[in-house]
């Protein structure tokens, strides 16, 4: 599999058709590693670094199928081809900007990321399009084990998994749901939610993870820690939250259709007018006008719009693919046009 494959191809992540997938987009659990014996990575060597690089990779790779993932090396790609696996959230914002010997493993159908050298020594993470929780734990516990026959973690009777951040120390593991909201924002009732999910130890962050600003109405919700508490009770909790959540979610819509029907229409069309006819616009009022878009489709209020075009625009309209799909780098206004242009193309095939 080529990094061009990879970017040119729907993200699993937003395959439409998942559990719930009018309201969840995703499901993702991530698992933090490293190396018995050896520093965090903040205070490893070049030369350490990049022998943890080649041990971790051969692991990697025997651990799973015979050619299921492929390796890319961080150092050997562009910024920009950073930035696209950046946004296809195969890696972090702290991998990509990151520096010395890392690289990530991915699996043939995209839905599995091995970090390696990000923050701790190993981050895997496995996706489902959405809720599926039970599921995506078990892939992404099972892969666990396998590495884990070939490589010995760093684990203390007493705490579990070392990691290089306090929160993640325990079970190493967050799980987060990805979820779009446009209904609870729209009628004002998306704060006394999240209050509600803080009391229960959990943490809403935008769509790249913590320290991102929701854009598009998406949110990510996801355990806050995981010193003190089982992956059962980490996976407990969430199946007992996000469900309320989207039945709050599902009422606001239906508030929306019976007492707001002119107002909603507007907001769609509106937004579907733009996306089809301007000649430049911004990532984020992309995502903006993608998310009404995306409401209006699941409202039926927006007939004969392909959903699954809609949401692969979430993801191709970024910085980064756009740049890429048009082959050179783009200054801001260049890829404001190339993203305009681009989404009337693609919209006018698939709607």
């Amino acid at each position: 599999m080529t990094l061009e494959e990879i970017i040119t191809s729907p993200s699993p992540w937003l395959k439409h058709g998942g559990p719930h997938g009018d309201i969840v987009l995703s499901t993702r659990v991530r698992l933090a590693r490293n190396v018995a014996g050896r520093p965090f990575l903040s205070r490893l060597q070049a030369a350490e670094q990049g022998e943890i690089e080649s041990a971790l990779r051969d692991a990697i790779v025997a651990a799973a199928d015979p050619g299921d993932f492929t390796w890319f090396d961080l150092e050997e790609l562009s910024d920009i081809d950073r930035q696209c696996l950046l946004e296809r959230h195969v890696i972090s914002r702290e991998h990509a900007a990151g520096e010395g010997p890392r690289g990530v493993a991915v699996s043939r159908d995209q839905r599995v990321a091995v970090m390696v050298n990000e923050e701790d020594h190993l981050r895997l993470q496995v996706y489902s399009a959405g809720l599926q929780l039970q599921d995506t734990w078990a892939e992404a516990d099972a892969l666990d084990d396998r590495i884990e026959e070939r490589v010995t973690y760093t684990f203390s009777p007493e705490l579990g998994y070392l990691t290089a951040c306090p929160t993640n120390v325990g079970t190493g593991m967050r799980l987060s749901v990805m979820l779009h909201l446009p209904a609870l924002v729209l009628t004002k009732q998306i704060e006394k939610v999240f209050h509600a999910v803080a009391r229960m130890r959990l943490a809403v962050r935008g769509i790249y993870g913590e320290g991102t600003q929701a854009v598009g109405d998406i949110y990510q919700i996801s355990n806050q820690a995981s010193l003190g508490r089982s992956e059962e009770d980490i996976l407990k909790n969430l199946d007992a939250v996000i469900p309320q959540i989207l039945a709050y979610e599902q009422q606001a819509r239906g508030v929306l259709a019976d007492e707001s029907p002119v107002a909603l229409d507007d907001r769609v069309y509106r937004s579907w007018a733009l996306l089809t006819h301007a000649r430049t616009i911004s990532s984020e009022e992309t995502l903006m006008l993608l998310s009404a878009v995306r409401l209006g489709i699941h409202l039926g209020r927006l007939d004969g719009v392909d959903i699954g075009a809609v949401n692969d625009l979430f993801l191709l309209t970024r910085r980064g693919h756009i740049q890429r799909l048009r082959g050179a780098a783009l200054d801001e206004s260049q890829r404001d046009a190339a993203r305009a242009d681009f989404i009337r193309k693609r919209l006018a095939a698939n709607g």
